[in-house]
């Protein structure tokens, strides 16, 4: 038996009891399965949403390693202080690695990983606050913490369920709320970014109450789990270089200002134009430009396709940038907006600053009334759908971290090539990511010169066509 980590004589005998308890739950299960097999089914589907395969994921109260497996990790390492189970983890998941330690006391892991679990594991111990601690040494900045636990609401029917012998006993537990839990991981050093209930109905043939019923009030309220996705606080980060993407068609007039706006930012700010089939001499403005401005690290690319995802997408491939950004040629996001979304990325606050007109009153063109109403509305929509503050989708400036689009990218293959836009590639692959999302308020502005490129009624038709693709690929999966 390992040495147990110290605790009071209160701690010891708590954990002492519990080891005992699931050792013979252990034993139990090679002759019972009980009725949980779809509750558990259930956040399998739920974690393997959440967690791309191929990382390096850790479970903290793996037992016998059922969801770690499900994971499909490039290396899957399980934690249980329960021998008995992991015995029966190594004999059916030999690929994985388990580790027999109490999840109070984790020095003897050394290494990082990019998921750590934690499933229906707090209910259970003795000091969460210790245990949030004991994880944050194993994380990398962006690293995510998948926890769920049960709803206070469902302690009657769980424990009648254990009186009939339909569901794995427990001791005494602890029955917290979300908020205690974000409290509890501030406390030890990270921050909650999505939450979401869970499981409506743990039985057979309930995959329409799970999937979409528990979607909606007041049917969530009564889920059993509550589920709580975080990360590490950020720490300081080392000087980025700076790649600006401008997707440019039919916007002559306003290259020289681009050039004499945009400002230096990290240690290296380049601009890359990327020339969309222009029907002026924009392409030619961004030559002289780039003459004109020698010292100014510059590339100008022509689109292959058509829109501006297919631009966007060639700016970035070609971006030697740590950080990626997107200025559109317009000019009605001023460039010297461009070192707050810089800051709110480098110093941590976010991972995914996304830029909104609707906040600050706009000048008096810059945007019709009718289009400002469908943005509102779409922002209620599009925040609901994610589940993080989306005030507003379309705003093109948007600012990441070029690692963060590589994983983006990687997982386009999810959603498909669905956006003519790009914004919502973008924003739907941040989430898919469990990015942490930021809004940043500008000021909109008039254009100078030429004209919109987008089309009300067809663009909103699409706009609409976007909200039934996140709801059908993130929200109801």
């Amino acid at each position: 038996m390992k040495t147990q980590p110290t605790f009071d004589n209160s701690g010891t005998k708590y954990q002492q009891t519990r080891i005992a308890h699931w050792d013979a739950i252990a034993r139990k299960r090679d002759h019972w399965s009980g009725a949980g097999t779809w509750y558990h089914r259930r956040l399998a589907e739920i974690c393997s949403f959440h967690v791309s395969p191929n990382l390096r994921v850790l479970e903290v109260g793996c037992a016998y390693g059922r969801l770690l497996a499900a994971l499909k990790p490039a290396r899957g390492v399980g934690v249980d202080f329960s021998e008995e189970m992991l015995v029966r983890a190594r004999q059916r998941r030999p690929e994985l690695e388990f580790i027999h330690a109490d999840a109070h006391d984790l020095s003897e892991i050394k290494e990082t990983f990019d998921v750590i679990i934690l499933s229906d594991l707090i209910n259970d111990l003795w000091d969460v606050q210790r245990v949030f601690e004991q994880i944050k040494p194993l994380c990398t900045s962006h690293t995510r913490i998948i926890l769920n636990f049960y709803s206070r609401l469902w302690q009657t029917p769980l424990s009648l369920a254990q009186t009939f012998n339909l569901a794995t006993s427990n001791l005494y537990q602890n029955w917290l709320t979300r908020e205690d839990v974000d409290d509890l991981l501030l406390l030890a050093g990270f921050e909650s970014i999505r939450q979401s209930q869970e499981v409506l109905l743990p039985l057979p043939l309930s995959g329409w109450a799970n999937r979409f019923l528990v979607r909606f009030w007041p049917f969530y309220h009564f889920a059993i789990s509550n589920f709580v996705i975080a990360r590490p606080l950020p720490e300081s980060a080392m000087e980025p270089s700076v790649s600006v993407i401008v997707p440019a068609r039919n916007e002559s007039g306003n290259i020289k200002a681009i050039f004499e706006r945009v400002p230096q930012m990290g240690r290296m700010t380049e601009l890359i134009f990327v020339e969309g089939h222009s029907k002026d001499d924009t392409y030619s403005a961004i030559e002289r430009e780039i003459a004109a401005h020698p010292t100014t690290p510059s590339l100008l690319l022509r689109q292959p396709g058509i829109g501006k995802a297919d631009a966007v997408r060639l700016g970035f491939a070609k971006a030697s940038g740590d950080v990626l950004m997107i200025l559109d040629a317009d000019l009605t996001v001023p460039p010297e907006d461009l070192p707050r979304f810089y800051e709110a990325l480098v110093s941590g606050k976010g991972e995914f600053i996304n830029g909104v007109r609707l906040v600050y009153p706009m000048e008096k063109e810059a945007m019709r009334t009718l289009n400002f109403l469908g943005n509102k509305f779409f922002s209620l929509a599009f925040s609901w759908l994610l589940g993080q503050s989306i005030k507003d989708t379309l705003c093109g400036t948007k600012v990441l971290w070029k690692k963060d689009y590589e994983q983006i990218t990687f997982n386009r293959s999810y959603f498909g090539d669905f956006d003519p836009f790009g914004d919502y590639d973008l924003i739907f692959g941040a989430a898919k990511l469990n990015l942490k999302i930021v809004d940043l308020p500008i000021r909109y502005r008039e254009r100078t010169y030429g004209t919109t490129n987008i089309s009300r009624w067809k663009h909103g038709l699409l706009l609409l066509r976007m909200v039934a693709f996140a709801a059908r690929r993130i929200k109801f999966v």
